[in-house]
């Protein structure tokens, strides 16, 4: 109904960031390239932190559209209360078929290091993005 008044092309709010409206300020910059770097570079680990409302969701939706060729991701929103349901979590976004007997955080994470093992020796990079809402 508004857009139209307004001659508006689509609807200008969104529950979800939406990349392409993102303003790069100067401290946002730094940030996006701070992650990249992190990625590209193969940085080890890289956290982004803010009060809420600060874009830090909308700054990891640009990273995702910037990512190398090769990188697998695991995205994982509101990460669960136990270790388990943590590492179950990463292993499903990363496409892993688990073992019956991996139901414990020990076997879960060494099955998930040998996956992250092979990867890289494959040439990939693998990134964990942890987005933990307000």
């Amino acid at each position: 109904m508004y857009e139209q008044f307004h001659g508006l092309s689509e609807r200008p709010f969104s529950i979800t960031p939406d990349p392409r409206y993102l303003y790069l300020s100067a401290r946002h910059a730094e940030a996006l390239a701070h992650l990249l770097y992190g990625v590209r570079e193969n940085g080890g680990f890289t956290q982004l932190t803010g009060e809420v409302g600060t874009g830090k969701t909308m700054l990891v939706r640009c990273l995702l559209e910037r990512l190398p060729e090769r990188t697998d991701t695991a995205i994982v929103l509101d990460p669960p209360a136990t270790r388990i349901e943590f590492l179950q979590t990463i292993c499903r976004e990363l496409r892993m078929r688990t073992p019956r007997w991996a139901e414990n955080p020990s076997s879960l994470g060494a099955a998930l290091n040998r996956k992250l093992l092979r990867t890289y020796a494959a040439g990939r990079r693998t990134i964990l993005i942890v987005d933990e809402a307000q």
